[in-house]
């Protein structure tokens, strides 16, 4: 009997296939989680993930909780029927991230960007004002929140994400930041840890 070399050749593509999938595309072991032995959840990708109840009384107008050791933002929205989990960037030193309670005051599409005062004394190279578009630190959309200074942005710059790079704010990928532009609402309730 002849062996079938089309059947081993379609074995061998789906192997290969599978392989390069789970290696290339690693995404839904971002997912994964396991339990560690103080039963804090976490996943392979080392994010915390947490309860909203653990940090807020109530959902009104959805959470946001922003891990700056995980360098993850949960959103929760107000009937608990969307959740979603999103990589940051977030701030280079201990002295430049803000721990606490704030919510956001405003949503800006396409926002400009000026450079603090400290920032400006830090480094006096920085210019005065960029508008919007591709040379604009804070990406496509931003929400603003109630500390002066302090926002939750897209950023042109993918290398930032999953690290220490932002002067006190949370970077998100341009397109995650566009999905919960639409998702949070000016009162949404935030808090950093």
């Amino acid at each position: 009997m002849k062996p079938n070399r089309d059947r081993k050749a379609v074995t061998r593509r789906g192997v290969i296939a599978a392989f390069a999938a789970t290696t290339l595309f690693p995404a839904p072991a971002v997912w994964a989680q396991s339990m560690t032995t103080q039963g804090t959840r976490r996943n392979v990708s080392s994010f915390r993930v947490a309860k909203w109840q653990d940090h807020f009384d109530t959902l009104k107008n959805g959470v946001i909780l922003s891990d700056t050791q995980s360098k993850v933002l949960q959103y929760w929205s107000e009937d608990e029927s969307v959740y979603r989990m999103y990589p940051t960037s977030v701030p280079l030193t201990e002295d430049l991230t803000r721990l606490g309670y704030t919510t956001v005051t405003r949503k800006v599409e396409g926002p400009s960007w000026r450079p603090t005062p400290a920032m400006k004394k830090r480094n006096p190279a920085w210019p005065d004002y960029v508008g919007p578009g591709p040379e604009n630190p804070l990406g496509t959309h931003a929400l603003y929140l109630s500390w002066q200074y302090y926002r939750i942005h897209g950023t042109n710059d993918t290398r930032k994400i999953g690290r220490r790079s932002s002067n006190g704010c949370i970077g998100l990928y341009n397109e995650q930041i566009a999905d919960l532009f639409e998702l949070a609402t000016v009162g949404t309730q935030v808090k950093l840890i």
